[in-house]
């Protein structure tokens, strides 16, 4: 399942044919590079996986499925991004984990005009980068449908692409957010700016919360879910808290009924898989305390009960406690 995705960007100037830095160039982030580079941009990959970024050097960067098929060439691959320099634009791929320590980097090579754009799953990246970065000037962004996996060092596979989302942090409509918007949609994103994307940002985290965790606890596909009363009931009430969350934050949800929301987005998807399920049967750590875990972290400021998530998330850190 392609998920939610959050993208906060810091813009600068210029957008054509732009220098931009990607941190985490994994199955998402070689995606972003492919295309971005394809288009005509000047492109840093950079990865702590030192074989996938010799292949890129070496072969180029291949990927194939919902973008087409294509092998990249004109890539500049580096484990450090310190190579990089100073870029108008840095995207941020990495797990929700790596944001902080991939900001920090950033903030010691950045100009006062660059770009920083980080897209995870989940809640808090804004709050991470804000540790070392001046979030002035952060737009924030959702990727729809949006999935891909790697099939070996240099070679990743989209699996599909429905569209990327953008907005103003503070909201509204400006300038360099329509500039941004032509950047992906110049390098063949279907992407499109809002005037109030804290909307869309938690509309789709509460269906990451619906099948994230209850997915990953019963571990199964998201049939499994849906086919299951038992298991169904739970997940329901893991979606309930954060739309309840979100509700006392003030966010304004375009529907009354969030059942039938997160209901009607599973059933398009009924044979996948979430991330987090994935990394577990890969035996690898997930990103909970950015998913299912942060419900309770957000509704206690709030005053509200979390029971659901906060035990799913409790029995998904014991499991990978013995990763």
């Amino acid at each position: 399942m392609g998920g939610l995705h959050l993208v906060y960007i810091v813009l600068g100037k210029g957008f054509l044919d732009m220098k931009i830095a990607i941190s985490g160039t994994g199955a998402m982030g070689s995606v972003y590079a492919a295309l971005l580079g394809d288009a005509g941009n000047e492109v840093w990959a950079v990865d702590t996986w030192a074989e996938h970024i010799e292949a890129m050097r070496t072969k180029g960067l291949r990927v194939e499925g919902a973008s087409g098929d294509r092998t990249v060439k004109n890539l500049n691959a580096t484990t450090n991004i310190a190579d990089a320099g100073k870029c108008d634009l840095y995207i941020i791929a990495t797990k929700a984990d790596g944001v902080g320590a991939a900001a920090q980097a950033i903030s010691k090579i950045m100009g006062p005009d660059s770009l920083i754009l980080t897209i995870q799953n989940g809640l808090g990246a804004g709050e991470r980068i804000a540790q070392f970065i001046s979030t002035d000037n952060v737009l924030l962004g959702v990727a729809e449908g949006f999935g891909a996996s790697m099939k070996a060092a240099g070679h990743a596979h989209h699996n599909s692409m429905r569209q990327i989302r953008l907005g103003e942090m503070e909201g509204g409509m400006t300038d360099r957010l329509k500039a941004v918007e032509k950047v992906w949609q110049d390098a063949g994103f279907n992407a499109n700016a809002f005037a109030d994307i804290h909307q869309l940002i938690w509309e789709k985290y509460i269906c990451n919360v619906f099948l994230s965790a209850p997915c990953t606890v019963f571990d199964c596909p998201i049939r499994g879910i849906l086919e299951n009363p038992d298991r169904l009931a739970i997940a329901l009430g893991c979606m309930r808290e954060a739309y309840q969350a979100g509700k006392a934050k003030g966010i304004n949800f375009s529907f009354d009924d969030p059942d039938d929301y997160a209901m009607k987005f599973a059933q398009n998807m009924p044979d996948a898989s979430p991330s987090m399920r994935l990394d577990h049967l890969a035996r690898r750590k997930s990103e909970i305390d950015a998913i299912n875990g942060m419900v309770p972290v957000v509704s206690a400021e709030l005053g509200l009960a979390t029971p659901y998530n906060e035990t799913l998330a409790a029995v998904v850190r014991k499991i990978e406690a013995g990763f």
